[in-house]
């Protein structure tokens, strides 16, 4: 069983920057792709950034250019590289790891994280 420990949200100001973490333990069949997705208050989930096994990479169009999502080089952290943040940012992130074990394909979330962004 995968665990999702994530940190890094906070509370800043417009135009401020932040870095959100999740950590990942457990066993890890094959990691397929993994990803950061976000959620305001009486909105829908979205996704921000997914990040695959070869680190290809795809962004929303509202954060593209001004997120950026990696992991470390142990494959074992998943990271958001926030910038230009704005109001509209504000919402509850979450982290994703797809996890495969031959034709089992298993989705982990972490617990989320708030970041809010003033005016």
């Amino acid at each position: 069983q995968l665990q999702l420990v994530e940190s890094g949200g906070g509370l800043v100001q417009a135009g401020d920057s932040l870095r959100l973490s999740c950590g990942f333990s457990g066993r890890i069949f094959s990691l397929d792709r993994m990803g950061w997705y976000r959620q305001a208050p009486g909105k829908q989930r979205e996704m921000v950034a997914t990040i695959t096994s070869g680190d290809s990479t795809n962004y929303a169009d509202s954060v593209k250019g001004r997120f950026t999502i990696s992991t470390n080089s142990a494959k074992n952290t998943l990271l958001l590289e926030m910038n230009s943040l704005k109001p509209e940012d504000t919402a509850v992130y979450y982290c994703q790891v797809v996890d495969r074990n031959f034709l089992l394909t298993k989705e982990y979330w972490g617990q989320g994280t708030q970041v809010t962004v003033t005016s």
